[in-house]
């Protein structure tokens, strides 16, 4: 349905409320009003209170812990706005969670990333607006269009101050070596590579360092930091082959389990985070900075509503 001349309108669920008031801010707009709340049985109530007939509707809401409760609001948040007759409805996810199930690792696993991308068209959702998606293929699990932007540019924004000639990129595991790649381009810098064999799950053994990093500032990059075990083991492997100090960043924060005291006792000096979860503020140590991606989502919102294209977000 065309929905050009109407009003957009922002709803947001319970997941990062922040977040979606800095990204109204940006736009000079108020979240629109909506009750996510639950019965007294757990089940999802949702409630819009406002008309959304014809109007471009954008729910945004990222699927972190908790993850079940989270994914359950904005389907049923999308399924509200459909049966109430908006015109367009695009669900906004910083976070896309589910996303490291994408392909079948073992016999008999669910590809649960495409179940949940199933959800979502089914619920009623016209489009995804997403950031930096574990695994790009996922784009491709969806019948809808997908916008997908990456949170690099603003991380290597930051660290540009940082950057002289002992400054090295390095990539984590083999998985993230695009996206370092990426980073150290744009830097302008040298890349090492962290070569490691995981012997069985939740265990990692560091086995080699790909690269001259000895004596250098190093620079982790990921898109993902969860447990903090690939990341802290990563840092310690630099730290024995002689690395002068030790950063890290990454577009998702979920520090779960023991991520924060295993990032506190590490040789990583500073972690630089994007706001795409809303990180409790007793996990926010000295050690932790956080970039804030409201601007470039805002941004993103309006050139969805306007039909513009995605790449002027990183010309400006």
């Amino acid at each position: 349905m065309i929905t050009h001349g109407t009003e957009i309108k922002l709803f947001t669920g319970n997941s990062n409320r922040p977040l979606a008031e800095a990204i109204a801010k940006e736009l000079n707009l108020k979240l629109a009003e909506a009750e996510v709340g639950t019965f007294s049985d757990g089940e999802i109530s949702v409630h819009i209170g406002e008309t959304v007939r014809g109007r471009d509707v954008f729910i945004i809401q990222s699927t972190s812990q908790p993850v079940n409760d989270n994914l359950m609001e904005l389907l049923v948040m999308v399924d509200a706005a459909r049966r109430a007759s908006a015109g367009r409805i695009t669900v906004v996810m910083p976070y896309f969670g589910y996303a490291r199930q994408d392909r079948k690792a073992r016999p008999r696993d669910p590809i649960t990333a495409k179940l949940v991308a199933d959800l979502i068209e089914a619920a009623g959702a016209d489009r995804i607006l997403t950031m930096d998606l574990h695994a790009q293929q996922i784009q491709g699990f969806f019948n809808i269009p997908v916008d997908h932007l990456i949170g690099g540019p603003l991380l290597y924004k930051y660290f540009t101050p940082y950057v002289d000639e002992d400054f090295v990129v390095v990539s984590p595991d083999v998985g993230s070596v695009a996206r370092a790649r990426q980073v150290a381009k744009k830097l302008n810098c040298n890349m090492a590579i962290i070569d490691k064999r995981r012997p069985k799950a939740n265990q990692l053994e560091v086995m080699n360092i790909i690269g001259d990093i000895k004596g250098k500032k190093c620079l982790m990059v990921d898109d993902m930091i969860d447990t903090a075990g690939t990341i802290c083991q990563g840092a310690e492997a630099l730290y024995n082959n002689g690395a002068k100090e030790i950063y890290a960043c990454c577009t998702h924060a979920v520090l779960s389990g023991p991520a924060i005291e295993r990032i506190q006792n590490s040789h990583i000096s500073k972690l630089v985070i994007l706001d795409t979860i809303d990180v409790p503020s007793e996990k926010l140590i000295d050690k932790i900075e956080v970039v804030s991606v409201a601007k470039i989502f805002a941004l993103a919102i309006d050139n969805v509503y306007h039909d513009k294209k995605m790449s002027d977000i990183y010309e400006e």
